[in-house]
């Protein structure tokens, strides 16, 4: 499945993923500079959360709190090693039962059972091109 849209359009986006993702775990496969951490921002706040939503680069992960759902927004991209993503108590997150949106996803992907991949790249026109798909 897949959508083009522009910055403006981010709203289609955002309505297009939460409508068509099966999981509540999302891993975001994008180059640097993309929009995956505006793309996230936008479905955090569609998911009742008023707060400022911001790249968790340098603490791993943000926790934001929804209507009806607990956010986890991790950046894996300083992660070197799976051992890593153990020492933060990685299991304890993908047990729960909140929203988890995972940038940087290589070192966890082996690991996920259910999650919806959601990659992005531009086009010729400035467009980004949104391809989602769902595990299993």
């Amino acid at each position: 499945m897949e959508i083009v849209y522009n910055l403006k359009q981010i709203d289609k986006a955002v309505n297009f993923v939460l409508e068509q993702a099966k999981f509540k775990t999302l891993i975001f496969k994008a180059e640097m500079g993309t929009g995956k951490t505006t793309l996230i921002k936008q479905l955090v706040k569609a998911l009742g959360c008023e707060d400022e939503v911001s790249s968790p680069t340098f603490s791993i992960v943000n926790e934001y709190e929804g209507l009806t759902s607990t956010i986890y927004h991790f950046d894996l991209y300083r992660i070197e090693e799976e051992t890593e993503l153990y020492d933060f108590g990685i299991e304890t997150y993908l047990d729960s039962d909140a929203y988890i949106f995972v940038e940087w996803p290589k070192l966890l992907e082996p690991l996920l059972d259910n999650y919806t991949e959601v990659s992005i790249y531009t086009n010729e026109n400035q467009d980004r091109v949104l391809q989602l798909k769902n595990s299993n």
